[in-house]
């Protein structure tokens, strides 16, 4: 009885942080918008410039860029994304494309947290981190001592957490941080005595990026959180094909990458930037830029997304990327709630013959979202999309991979949250190696999924329909 309560009290307080947040948000401020970015959908946009790719020594010269775009293409085969996409990418996101970088997958919760213990346990100069969640519970403890243990071996320590990301993380939690020297800022703190005093303070505005740097020298960035639920593997063998009682119960499935090489410095810019944007000062040199050498042969490209800049450069990314795939477009999606130009740039790309593939979770920690996620199926269906649910784990994961050569880890979600209200951050990653990875633990998941057929999805009942339509009316505050 104590763990079905404890599994109850779990699942009220994450519906109750949703809707008390949509109901602040709804009676402050009206409704955001995305831009129109149709022109993104044409195919036939052609870039008026070049994409610049810098290295370690500085921006390549055209000869050895287009050598190395050569050897690429040669490696995936002929592809929009890299004639067109890469090009145009750089004006949306006004990021670079950097060479020369070791790109590791991490495919699992404990794979990652390892990975990223590992690396805070190198540091010597300083550890930077920013995450939406940091629970106070086994994994968190553990994390929080060994940054204790780094800053009492004089590393300096900065942290950036989510303020309603971590509401339920007691204060105390980050207090003996804060005592103990390490650099702690809480992002656009709940204060509801703030509203309507006429500031800028926005409660929907929320730091959704997950990034850890090290020495300025290894990045991690997706979508794990500093949490429990990544303690467990999610591709353990399993019989039980029906979602548990609560979702907290089950291993997450989630994906982050470990990154070295000269991009590392981009993540480190966006990391400081945060911090100056919301403290108004820089944090104290801490040899914060390193001198980087190359790592390995991956192409990638950080980009940020802050509605203080309202540049939605994730979200075009992501219709540009749809617009020039050729050949297939394969999708781990968590929580799905997109616009109409999101959906029309992937139905666009299924009707002329791409194939698309979109693997949903069956089970969620916010069970609105899941069907907020189906209410989509009929109309994906439709175009030929084929639609699958993952099984036994729940789905946490945002990820693409395209055509074989481009693909995407991050902390963004298809949805209006993430596009329109959040910081959030990407990786994009240009290898054929990193994709064929990819693609491997795409089809891993599908393995462990069930696919849902237009027949099968015509037959539902009447009372599931109605949630779905229902559900859809509350989409923007999902």
């Amino acid at each position: 009885m104590q763990g079905l309560l404890a599994r109850c009290d779990f699942t009220l307080r994450r519906y109750a942080r949703r809707l008390a947040l949509a109901a602040i948000v709804t009676a402050t401020a009206g409704c955001a918008s995305l831009p129109d970015v149709h022109y993104l959908r044409q195919r036939q946009l052609v870039p008026e410039r070049d994409p610049t790719i810098i290295t370690a020594a500085g921006a390549l010269p055209d000869a050895k860029k287009q050598a190395l775009l050569a050897k690429l293409e040669a490696k995936a085969g002929p592809s929009g994304i890299l004639e067109k996409h890469v090009a145009a990418e750089e004006a949306i996101s006004g990021r670079p494309l950097v060479a020369g970088n070791k790109v590791v997958l991490l495919d699992d919760g404990p794979a990652t947290m390892r990975a990223m213990m590992a690396a805070i346990e190198t540091a010597r100069h300083h550890i930077n981190l920013e995450t939406y969640i940091f629970e106070a519970d086994e994994v968190g403890r553990r994390l929080a001592d060994l940054l204790l243990r780094k800053k009492a071996a004089g590393v300096a320590v900065n942290l950036i957490y989510d303020s309603v990301g971590s509401l339920d993380t007691p204060k105390e939690f980050f207090e003996r941080l804060r005592t103990a020297g390490i650099n702690v800022l809480e992002f656009n703190p709940v204060n509801p005595g703030r509203i309507g005093a006429g500031d800028e303070w926005d409660i929907n505005q929320r730091d959704h990026r997950k990034i850890l740097v090290v020495d300025g020298r290894i990045a991690f960035t997706g979508g794990v959180n500093i949490s429990e639920v990544y303690g467990k593997s999610s591709f353990l063998q399993s019989k039980r094909r029906a979602p548990p009682e609560d979702a907290k119960e089950a291993a997450w499935r989630d994906t982050h990458m470990q990154i070295e090489g000269p991009v590392v410095a981009e993540f480190q810019k966006l990391f400081l930037d945060t911090w100056r944007r919301k403290t108004g000062s820089a944090l104290p040199d801490a040899n914060f830029f390193p001198a980087l050498k190359p790592a390995g042969n991956a192409l990638v490209r950080a980009i940020g997304s802050t509605p203080d800049n309202e540049d939605f450069a994730v979200y075009k990314t992501y219709i540009s990327a749809f617009a020039h795939a050729d050949k297939y477009i394969h999708l781990t999606a968590a929580y799905f709630v997109p616009d109409r130009q999101v959906v029309q740039a992937i139905v666009d790309a299924a009707r002329r013959g791409v194939d698309v593939r979109i693997i949903f979770p069956s089970f969620s920690d916010v069970g609105l979202m899941v069907h907020a996620g189906r209410s989509y199926y009929d109309e994906l269906l439709a175009a030929g999309i084929k639609v699958y649910e993952r099984k036994s784990a729940m789905l946490h994961a945002k990820t693409a991979v395209i055509d074989g050569v481009w693909s995407t880890i991050g902390s963004t979600n298809l949805d209006m949250r993430s596009f329109l209200h959040n910081d959030e951050v990407n990786a994009v990653v240009l290898s054929a190696e990193f994709a064929e990875r990819m693609e491997a633990l795409f089809q891993r998941d599908l393995r462990e999924s069930v696919e849902i057929t237009r027949e099968q999805w015509s037959e539902r009942g009447m009372r599931k329909r109605l949630r779905e339509w229902a559900v859809r009316l509350f989409e923007y505050w999902l």
